[in-house]
């Protein structure tokens, strides 16, 4: 099954697996694997439309930390504080916490995925899957048979840091970790440096790519070499002389070459990793910035070179954020997607972003609540997504634009802008990102505008502006945007006559 490679600016929707089987189970009244997806839903995702299906959750879940799950007492109150008569047999272990790289049979096991991903190929859907490389469950079999393959430490580590350690077969074992947080204490932690879990890694790599078109890599910068020498210390084996993510990826490569890796990256490392050889790193310092900072903040993001953004993937909503309509109120929420969707670089969406779920789940769950759906915004999306399916969007050439204001009006600043064109085909974008009115003269980057009549079309209001070429050159397009306002114009030349 071997797609051509993949289109720029992909668009990737993530689906928590578990829950969203359960909730198609529980509407068709009989249970539903992959294998047994109603075709309506296959389509529904298909005319979004979408690149590729994230499938996150699909492996094997550890009993271990299953069990682990249940008697944490504080997972056990947020799980009671989201799901209406909530069980500890709703907790159905951490999809990251990995038992085997094997299909849940829960979920219909390998034969279930293998057939869903056939029928999202006959739809045009690539399907991504996750990687997490640097823990396996407490209860992988590498914790016995292959203790050289994971971080250890002495009897007196557990003594000190009963958090941080356990033990097992007579050895002590660190719990995977992000040095800024408390332990994972239902998953172990592998040594980066050993040169057997390389060996053993590149091997799962090689397993999962023959099930999929790309993988989602967990916490990939934490197995960078000089952050894993820093948060392991004397507890990491010997440094390698290679760096991990090279070595995984150009062996995949080798014999998938359109294969597709997506970073999860967090401390400015993006970069880095791209030139470690990921395709896509998630843009978190966008999200960051629209949660949290200013428009200029946002527009200062947007002027790092084109070829770094073209590898970013942008999103306002995934597992591990807060819904973006707690987030963001309603019209804050529909800026802030359309300006993460318009920009160069990958599009993650996450599965009831849509319908504008609220509620966000701890991963271990294995179901949800009910919650209405909200249809305007569910119109929102799909227009969002079928406008930015185009091939303006796709092939074009994109830009950022100069906002301007004038003396005793400074809220231009509030707006961010930028222009996609490709052949005929031009695209201008400008976001009103505050809870204030703004004004501002939009620069367009392009010197064959003067001298014609332009017709300016909204994709969201239908609205039609006729503009004069020499006033968008001399002056700047003018515009004035309520708080959280957007426009979203296609231009078009009206008239080869010249405006005066």
């Amino acid at each position: 099954m071997l797609f051509k490679p993949w289109p720029k600016n992909p668009i990737i929707y993530e689906i928590n697996t578990w829950v969203w089987l359960h909730d198609l189970s529980q509407r068709y009244n009989k249970a539903i694997t992959l294998a047994t997806i109603p075709p309506d839903e296959l389509d529904g995702i298909a005319e979004v439309p979408v690149d590729a299906v994230w499938f996150m959750g699909v492996w094997e879940r550890s009993p271990a930390g299953i069990l682990i799950g249940r008697a944490h007492a504080g997972l056990q109150a947020e799980s009671r504080r989201v799901l209406p008569e909530f069980s500890p047999t709703d907790l159905v272990g951490s999809p990251y916490s990995v038992h085997r790289y094997l299909v849940d049979e829960h979920l219909g096991g390998p034969g279930g995925l293998a057939a869903v991903r056939e029928r999202l190929a006959g739809r045009g859907i690539r399907l991504v899957l996750d990687f997490v490389p640097n823990h396996v469950a407490v209860d992988h079999r590498w914790v016995l048979q292959r203790p050289e393959y994971l971080v250890q430490g002495e009897p007196d580590d557990l003594e000190r840091a009963p958090d941080d350690f356990f033990q097992a077969g007579g050895k002590v074992f660190a719990h995977g970790r992000d040095p800024h947080f408390p332990p994972w204490t239902d998953v172990a932690q592998l040594d980066g440096f050993n040169p057997g879990l390389r060996q053993a890694s590149m091997e799962t790599l090689r397993h999962i790519a023959a099930q999929c078109d790309g993988v989602r890599c967990d916490m990939a910068m934490l197995l960078v070499n000089r952050i894993f020498a820093q948060t392991w210390g004397k507890h990491g084996g010997e440094v390698s002389p290679l760096e991990f993510w090279p070595e995984m990826i150009q062996s995949i490569r080798a014999k998938y070459p359109n294969f597709l890796f997506v970073a999860e990256a967090y401390w400015g490392m993006e970069r880095e990793l791209q030139q470690q050889g990921f395709d896509y790193c998630y843009d978190k310092r966008l999200y960051d910035r629209l949660v949290h900072e200013t428009a200029e903040s946002v527009r200062r993001h947007l002027t790092a070179d084109v070829a770094y953004q073209e590898k970013l993937i942008r999103f306002i909503e995934n597992h591990d954020e807060r819904r973006a309509a707690v987030a963001f109120h309603l019209q804050r929420s529909r800026a802030a997607a359309l300006t993460t969707s318009a920009l160069p670089g990958a599009k993650l969406f996450h599965e009831g972003q849509f319908e504008g779920r609220r509620v966000k789940l701890p991963v271990q769950l294995g179901r949800r609540p009910a919650e209405p759906t909200d249809w305007d915004l569910r119109d929102f999306y799909r227009r969002l997504l079928k406008e930015i399916s185009s091939s303006v969007f796709r092939d074009g050439e994109w830009q950022l634009c100069d906002s301007r204001g004038w003396p005793e009006n400074d809220s231009y600043l509030n707006l961010a802008a930028w222009c996609w064109r490709h052949e005929d085909e031009r695209r201008l974008i400008v976001v009103n990102l505050s809870d204030a009115g703004a004004q501002g003269r939009i620069h367009l980057p392009w010197n064959d505008l003067a001298g014609r009549s332009w017709r300016l079309v909204d994709a969201f209001s239908g609205e039609i502006y006729d503009r004069a070429g020499d006033e968008m050159t001399d002056l700047g397009l003018y515009v004035d945007l309520n708080p959280w306002g957007f426009h979203f114009l296609s231009l078009d030349e009206r008239s080869t006559l010249i405006c005066r």
